[in-house]
């Protein structure tokens, strides 16, 4: 039986994680629009070599959420995980994960290396990737109690997956706790309007970072990507050959060639 167990955040609320694999703690972020459960693909793995603590971002899984959304908060909920664990802990996350965990670098000193895969981070004069209308959308279609419609506008206006795409990813596993997840949604969405990364407040961070990027992931993500790591001292940038988004599902053996050795174990 899992092993799920919780914190609580500086504002309260309660963050859960699962507890598997033994050995030095690993903190896990996942992304939009899923739960812990998003990992599958690399938990076993992972779990061989590292006691893994798969976090439940709030508002999903078996975590709480508090009355008012802000991606701050989420920094948080990261920190509070990461002083859960017995000593300084490696942190992996995902997407909009990797922006709450670089957010929680600048918060801790709990953080032993990190590597982060590609966090999306709004890029400096530039418009936004989506339409501006986009978040009003997908608040009337979840009003309107559509969560499979705002999972697949969120698909497919802002990680830009094909009609195929979207129409395979209805029959994976992985869809009901999409449907699940769909009220977070709009309020991630919506960060990308109001957030702004400040590569100044990091200067004091001395974290060894790894960052990684799908070759055939979309140009922003580069270049957030790039942004992100120019902003951490001797930090890195390595490249998924064949990847997108999802090397961790898509290219597992990928993925974890790269993860492995950075965190001292040889794959």
């Amino acid at each position: 039986m899992p092993l799920i167990e919780t914190v609580r955040s500086k504002d309260g609320t309660s963050i859960a994680y699962e507890r598997r694999g033994h050995g030095p703690p690993l903190v896990m972020v996942h992304g939009s629009t899923v739960d812990h459960s998003r990992w599958g693909g690399v938990v076993s793995k992972l779990a061989a070599h590292f006691s893994l603590y798969l976090i439940d971002r709030r508002g999903r899984g078996a975590s709480g959420d508090g009355p008012v959304y802000s991606i701050e908060h989420e920094f948080e909920d990261v920190v509070a995980v990461l002083e859960a664990t017995r000593v300084p802990a490696f942190l992996l996350a995902h997407s909009y994960g990797a922006i709450c965990s670089l957010e929680a670098s600048r918060l801790t000193a709990r953080i032993a290396k990190m590597v982060l895969y590609e966090p999306p981070l709004p890029l400096p004069g530039h418009e936004l990737i989506f339409p501006t209308d986009l978040v009003q959308r997908l608040n009337n279609l979840l009003a309107a109690g559509n969560r499979a419609g705002v999972v697949d506008a969120f698909m497919r206006e802002v990680i830009r997956l094909g009609e195929r795409e979207i129409e395979n990813m209805h029959h994976r596993s992985s869809w009901p706790v999409r449907l699940r997840a769909a009220h977070t949604i709009p309020r991630e969405v919506a960060v990308a309007s109001t957030y702004r990364f400040c590569a100044e407040s990091f200067a004091h961070v001395r974290v060894p970072s790894l960052f990684l990027v799908g070759s055939r992931s979309p140009p922003y993500l580069h270049e957030a990507t790039a942004m992100a790591s120019a902003a951490l001292v001797g930090s890195r940038v390595e490249s998924l050959r064949g990847q997108g988004h999802a090397a961790m599902s898509t290219g597992p053996k990928i993925f974890l060639n790269k993860v492995l050795p950075f965190l001292g174990v040889k794959p």
